[in-house]
C-alpha cells in the first residue's frame, strides 16, 4: 500500500506550473482579478478602509443616517451587557445540572458553537435579548444572514446588525447579492428549468468578479468581514484576496453541497497551498451538505488537523433545517452532535428551522423560501410576525442543543461579550 501511495506525491514541478499561471503578466483572468481589487486600493488601504468602517463610531454614524430609531435600541443592548443582564456559563450550568455542575469537569476543548441562520432584520435582535434576559437563556455566538444586501443597506439593518454582534461578541456572515438567484444564469427560471441547477446555480462568467466587487465595497464601507461562499470560483478568488494581504474571511455555504471528505480535502488542499506564511486562511467556516454523518466528518477532521487547521477552519453542520422547501421532515440532527462534540473539535451547530415538533404546529411554518422576500412585500402580505416567531424558534432551538450539550459534560459558543 505504501509503495503505491507513493505515486501520489506532487513534485516541485507541479508548483513551478501553477505559480507561473499565478505570476504571468499576460494572463487575462490574473489581470482582471488584479484590477477589480486596485479599485479599493492596495491590501493595506483596503484593510485600513474596512478597520475604520467597523468602528462602532462608524457604524453609529451610518445606523443614525438611514435609521436613527435603531440607536436607542443599540444603546439598550450596550446597557444590557455592561449591567450583567444576561445568564452566565456557569449559572447556565447550574440552571441545566444542578449542584452537579460544580463538579463536573466540562470538554471546553470541544466546545461547539451555537449558530443561528437567518438574522433577517435588526429589530430582532432586541426581541431576542430581551428573550435571553427573561428566560435565562443564551443569545447565540454565530449569525448567518442571508437578506439583499442593498435592501439591507438601504433601511439600515446592515450596520445596526453588524454594529449588534460586535457588542455582544458574536460573529457574523452575510450573502451577497450575487448569490447566483439574481439573473447570473439567464438561461434559469423557476421550478421548470430546475434540472439546470444540479451544476450549481453559481457565478457564471463575469459574475465571479462582480461577486469579489460586491465584497470588497462591504468589506470597505460596512466592515462586512465574513461572507457565504458556493462557487468553486470565487472560494479561488477568495483564497487569491487574501494571500494578497486582504483580511477578508469567508464560510463555504450548504449550497455548495460538500458531502464527502473528497470534496472537504480539496478545498483544504487548496486552502493550505494559498494560505499565508503564518498558516491562516480566509476559510473559516466549512458547511457540510445535510447529508453528511458523523464519519465523514471524523475523518475530515484527521486531515483538517494535519494541514494545521483545525482551530481555523469550523465544521459548520446544520442541526434543524426550515419545515418547507429544503430537506424532507422531521430533520433533527441534535443526538448525533452530542455523539460527535466530545471528540471532534471546531465544530458550530447551525439551527436554521426550530425543532420540527414547534415548526409543524406554527401558523406560518418555516421556509427556505422566506429568504429571498422582500421586506415591502413580508410586510403587506401580513407575515412579519410570522416570519419573527420562526426566527424565535430557531433560536429556542439553538438553545435546546446547549442544553442537551451541558447535560452530556459538553461546552459551547454562546455571545461572549453576554454570558461570561
Amino acid at each position: 500500500m505504501n509503495d503505491m501511495q507513493n505515486l501520489l506525491k506532487i513534485s516541485p514541478d507541479k508548483l513551478k506550473a501553477f505559480n507561473s499561471v499565478l505570476l504571468d503578466p499576460d494572463s487575462q483572468v490574473m489581470k482582471d482579478f488584479l484590477a477589480v481589487v486596485a479599485k479599493y486600493g492596495t491590501p493595506q488601504e483596503i484593510n485600513k478602509k474596512h478597520r475604520a468602517s467597523r468602528k462602532m463610531d462608524n457604524l453609529f454614524k451610518l445606523v443614525e443616517a438611514k435609521n436613527p430609531d435603531y440607536i436607542k435600541d443599540l444603546k439598550w443592548l450596550i446597557e444590557q451587557r455592561d449591567r450583567g443582564a444576561f445568564i452566565s456559563v456557569a449559572d447556565y450550568r447550574k440552571k441545566v445540572l444542578g449542584d452537579a455542575a460544580k463538579k463536573m469537569k466540562f470538554k471546553d476543548k470541544y466546545a461547539v458553537t451555537l449558530e443561528v441562520s437567518a438574522l433577517q432584520y435588526f429589530p430582532w435582535v432586541r426581541l431576542m435579548a430581551e428573550q435571553a434576559i427573561a428566560n435565562q437563556t443564551l443569545m447565540p455566538g454565530r449569525y448567518i444572514a442571508v437578506r439583499k444586501m442593498k435592501e439591507s443597506e438601504a433601511d439600515g439593518d446592515l450596520p445596526a446588525i453588524v454594529a449588534a454582534l460586535d457588542i455582544i461578541g458574536a460573529s457574523f456572515v452575510e450573502t451577497l447579492d450575487t448569490k447566483g438567484t439574481d439573473g447570473s444564469n439567464p438561461h434559469l427560471g423557476g421550478p421548470a428549468t430546475i434540472t439546470g441547477y444540479f451544476g450549481g446555480i453559481g457565478q457564471p462568467n463575469e459574475h465571479a468578479l462582480q461577486w469579489l466587487d460586491e465584497f470588497l465595497y462591504y468589506y470597505t464601507n460596512y466592515g462586512v468581514q465574513h461572507v457565504l461562499n458556493f462557487n468553486a470560483g470565487t472560494i479561488l478568488l477568495g483564497f487569491l484576496l487574501h494571500r494578497l494581504g486582504v483580511d477578508i474571511q469567508f464560510k463555504i455555504s450548504v449550497f455548495f453541497g460538500a458531502d464527502n471528505p473528497y470534496n472537504a480535502l480539496w478545498i483544504m488542499t487548496m486552502a493550505k497551498l494559498l494560505s499565508r506564511d503564518d498558516g491562516t486562511s480566509p476559510l473559516i467556516g466549512f458547511n457540510w451538505s445535510n447529508s453528511v454523518n458523523n464519519q465523514t466528518m471524523e475523518l475530515t477532521a484527521e486531515f483538517r488537523k494535519s494541514l494545521g487547521f483545525e482551530k481555523i477552519v469550523r465544521f459548520e453542520h446544520h442541526i434543524t433545517e426550515p419545515q418547507k422547501s429544503i430537506v424532507i421532515q422531521p430533520y433533527n440532527r441534535r443526538a448525533e452532535l452530542v455523539e460527535l462534540a466530545d471528540h471532534v473539535a471546531n465544530i458550530a451547530a447551525k439551527h436554521e428551522g426550530g425543532d420540527p415538533e414547534v415548526d409543524v404546529t406554527r401558523a406560518h411554518q418555516s421556509d427556505l423560501l422566506d429568504y429571498f422576500r422582500e421586506k415591502k412585500e413580508v410586510i403587506e402580505s401580513g407575515d412579519w410576525d410570522n416570519l419573527q416567531q420562526n426566527y424565535l424558534d430557531k433560536v429556542a432551538a439553538c438553545n435546546h442543543s446547549a442544553w442537551d450539550l451541558t447535560k452530556a459534560g459538553l461546552s459551547f459558543i454562546a455571545a461572549r461579550n453576554l454570558h461570561k
